[in-house]
């Protein structure tokens, strides 16, 4: 599949950095260091424009080295971008460390996927189908 990017960074495009990766790094195209202190949040740019084909979503997710090494994540993760955004990518990083970080141009702080979805009809009714799990929520399927 191809999908039409403008790319404004001085970076070179996204690419999966072995074959059977799922997301692609993206990376910070700023022009001044930004420094996110101890529950600091920002946004910041790439540089990237990118136009989806609908029935497709680009999922902003969080670089599991930089979360398991700074504390560094993407706060609504996985963001969406939607195929009818045109405008400039941009990751909110936010800092859950105690220590300051600094985002420097070039650096990779997110992955973005591409997702097919559907669009659904909802179809309201009285009751819904059983399953052995029934109403069980958050815990119950395990015994941890």
């Amino acid at each position: 599949m191809k999908i039409k990017i403008i790319n404004k960074s001085a970076h070179n495009l996204p690419n999966y950095e072995t074959e059977a990766s799922a997301g692609m790094d993206l990376r910070a195209s700023i022009s001044e260091k930004v420094l996110l202190k101890p529950l600091e949040r920002a946004i910041i740019k790439t540089g990237l424009f990118i136009e989806l084909p609908e029935g497709y979503e680009a999922q902003v997710r969080p670089r599991s080295g930089l979360a398991a090494k700074k504390g560094i994540t993407v706060l609504n993760a996985p963001g969406t971008i939607d195929a009818d955004y045109r405008g400039e990518i941009g990751v909110i990083l936010v800092n859950l460390s105690n220590e300051d970080f600094t985002v420097e141009n070039g650096e990779r702080i997110a992955q973005m996927v591409i997702s097919k979805h559907e669009h659904i009809a909802w179809e309201e009714v009285d009751i819904l189908g059983e399953t052995s799990r029934g109403v069980g929520g958050f815990g119950s399927t395990g015994s941890n």
